[in-house]
């Protein structure tokens, strides 16, 4: 047969009607089954199987075709029906029916799909299906002091699912008020602002290490998804890679270009230095002094083993920005800060995808008070990871800081959205209510964050400043003793108390806190910027004035507390007029430390 004959029987034979009519019939079947199928919770491997299964039956199709005819009596042989009078032969006009029948099922389901996704990425509930919690792992290994290395693993399989921007994923802070396999899953899962929980659990032996987990939809109970990993040490990161992958598939998040480079990534290719700095997690997770020297010394042992280790170099920065904070372990930020900034800056020239280096690098700027490179790099720590409560958090405060008041406010209320438990983001976010003029909303926010922890000595010492704002001095003067009885001797609570007393008259009481500041600050770090309210408090102008620049010659964080408060603080209110405010004013926005 020649090939002119070849096109013209296929055509005589319908073949090419046939064709076109499967090859709509199927995109339409195939468009229904990716619209309707998911809201029935059918996993994406069978809708996978089922359009395969489609492409697979076109060639099927046209044999079929080739070989067969459609008549009044039924299915024939081409051969046979060839040889029937042309008035006993099917019409062949079906295969314009099936294609116009097909084009409108296709445009039906294009804008039922439309509708759906727009109407169904959030439950009942209004909650983003697109959402997850991580509950802390179950430690299955014999040793319990591998404790570190579970919680390792579930924090680093967590952070990979959060640099997944079209998911919402909580932060470790918040799940870790929770048991691993709770009995109440909606309940909690109400509390996290999630639709789904993933559990696990993690066993080490020597070099060997087996993970467990299951993603779970929390309202209805139903198991969405689990696996088993049984992997060598060397293997874990491709092991958390794939859980992430598998999870974002289920929930039908989409991967960008960044998101699969990061997840396909390896951090360090030395197991000893990735144990060194899951054990430097472990500590700095544990937020107090003590933990923090500790975090940092094996953040640096890491670096030791590999100095490429761009985490490590990020964990190491952020312990020497906060390390400050404790004075009494003889820190001080004049010493921490460039080793900070020295670290925050070689994580990021290790690597240039890494948003928690790039908020790490953020913090240590605006505490140089290098302010506009500190906003480009929040800016681009976010877009990394939109999903990094801390970094949202340290955003917050920094605008907050430069008098953005309203923009500082609803980055402190994206992280209280993705670390709903956090005590401190909770009582940032009450002073950030304060400081947009909505106090009675920061009253709620603060009586909320005491109800999760009564014991956070923080929350009562901002609930202070905010009754002492409004005039209620009996109410704040009860906050700042509660302050003051739950962390002895802090600087802030001596200040503040002091200047509470000092304005109900208890002068004695105010100086006698005021004698014990001065001593303290003999002894270690304290900041001038707290003892400069009280002196003006006491009404000594210009040692207020002086203690402020003494605050800003200490290189004082310039966050929540401390000299980043300058702009935005009432208690300051009558300098504001005194040109050598304004002139410190000056200095400290003009880009770089003078």
């Amino acid at each position: 047969m020649s090939e002119r004959n070849f096109f013209s029987e296929l055509k005589r034979r319908n073949v090419y009607k046939v064709a076109v009519a499967y090859i709509v019939a199927g995109w339409a079947l195939s468009q229904g089954i990716a619209q309707v199928f998911p809201v029935f919770d059918v996993p994406n491997w069978a809708i996978r199987s089922i359009v395969i299964l489609i492409i697979v039956g076109l060639p099927i199709a046209l044999v079929l075709a080739w070989s067969f005819e459609i008549t009044p009596e039924g299915i024939k042989r081409t051969e046979t029906a060839d040889a029937m009078p042309e008035s006993a032969r099917q019409k062949k006009h079906t295969w314009i029916y099936v294609v116009v029948i097909g084009g409108l099922v296709s445009i039906g389901l294009f804008f039922l799909g439309r509708y759906s996704a727009e109407n169904q990425t959030a439950s009942p509930s209004g909650i983003s299906n697109k959402s997850i919690a991580v509950l802390p792992f179950d430690n299955l290994s014999r040793d319990p002091d591998n404790a570190y290395f579970t919680e390792g693993v579930e924090d680093e399989i967590l952070t990979q699912l959060a640099k997944v921007a079209d998911l919402k994923v909580i932060s470790r802070a918040s799940t870790q008020h929770f048991k691993s396999a709770p009995e109440n899953l909606p309940a909690i899962a109400k509390q996290l602002g999630v639709t789904n929980i993933l559990e696990g659990s993690v066993q080490k032996a020597a070099d060997q290490v087996r993970v467990n987990v299951q993603l779970i939809s929390a309202m209805t109970g139903a198991h969405l998804w689990a696996d088993t990993y049984d992997r060598k040490l060397t293997d874990i990161f491709a092991v958390e890679s794939d859980i992430a992958r598998a999870i974002a598939e289920n929930l039908q998040a989409k991967l960008t270009g960044s998101a699969e480079q990061v997840l396909a990534s390896k951090p360090t290719e030395n197991p000893q230095a990735h144990e060194l700095y899951l054990r430097g997690r472990y500590f700095w997770n544990r937020r107090t002094g003590e933990n923090l020297k500790k975090a940092a010394d094996y953040f640096q042992q890491a670096i030791g083993k590999d100095p490429k280790y761009a985490l490590a170099y990020s964990g190491l920065a952020d312990c020497h920005v906060l390390l400050p904070v404790y004075p009494d372990l003889g820190s001080n930020p004049r010493e921490e800060l460039p080793q900070a900034l020295s670290a925050a800056r070689k994580a990021v020239q290790l690597d240039d995808t890494l948003a928690e280096a790039h908020s790490s690098l953020a913090r240590a700027l605006a505490s140089d008070l290098q302010l506009s490179a500190a906003v480009s790099e929040f800016n681009r720590a976010i877009e990394l990871n939109p999903n990094y409560a801390t970094a949202h958090q340290w955003f917050g405060e920094c605008l907050q800081s430069q008098g953005r008041v309203e923009e500082g406010l609803a980055e402190l209320k994206r992280a209280q959205e993705l670390d709903p438990l956090s005590l401190i983001i909770n009582s940032l976010l009450g002073f950030a209510f304060d400081t947009a003029g909505k106090s009675d909303e920061a009253i709620a926010q603060l009586r909320k964050t005491i109800e999760i922890d009564p014991n956070f000595w923080i929350a009562h010492l901002y609930f202070g400043n905010v009754l002492e704002h409004r005039g209620q001095l009996k109410e704040a003067i009860g906050e700042f003793e509660k302050s003051n009885a739950l962390q002895a001797h802090a600087a802030y609570n001596l200040a503040d108390l002091a200047r509470a007393y000092f304005l109900v008259g208890r002068k004695e009481e105010a100086q006698q806190l005021w004698d014990k500041l001065q001593s303290l600050s003999e002894r270690q770090y304290v900041p001038a910027y707290s003892m400069a309210v009280v002196q003006l408090t006491f009404g000594n102008k210009d040692e207020a004035i002086r203690l402020l620049e003494k605050s800003y010659e200490d290189h004082a964080p310039f966050d929540s507390a401390d000299l980043g408060w300058i702009l935005v603080d009432h208690r300051l209110d009558s300098l504001r007029s005194d040109p050598r405010f304004k002139n410190l004013i000056a200095r400290i926005f003009s880009g770089t430390r003078q």
